[in-house]
């Protein structure tokens, strides 16, 4: 059984930067795709950003493209999400998400466990 669990969120204001990051535990973390997901109050959950297992192949939503940088430390099972240049729309839960594959993945439906979630509310 893997394990999320998910840190760094906070208030911060527009332009701001804050760094999530997502502790597993459980399983071998370097196999496993990790994802980003976030959901707006009131909205459905929705793709962040992803990396693969080695952290070659990372793909972004349009909306965080050129602001969020997704990284991972495979020695510290811990996957990271750098936001930078925030905006009142970045608000939401953002959730870490684990896969049972190697190669990253934008579909919800493609993760196997998922942490408990960290509130980033930014504003203007």
């Amino acid at each position: 059984q893997v394990q999320l669990v998910e840190s760094g969120g906070g208030l911060v204001q527009a332009g701001d930067s804050l760094r999530l990051s997502c502790a597993a535990s459980g399983g071998t973390f370097s196999r496993r795709g990790m994802g980003w997901f976030r959901q707006p109050q009131g909205n459905e959950r929705e793709f962040v950003a992803t990396i693969s297992g080695g952290g070659a192949s990372k793909v972004y939503a349009d909306s965080v493209k050129g602001r969020f940088t997704i990284s991972r430390d495979n020695t510290k099972n811990t996957v990271y999400l750098q936001m930078n240049s925030l905006k009142p729309e970045d608000t939401a839960v953002y959730y870490c998400a684990a896969r049972n594959e190697y190669l990253a993945s934008d579909s919800l439906r493609d993760y196997n466990y998922w942490g408990q979630g960290t509130q980033v509310t930014v504003s203007s």
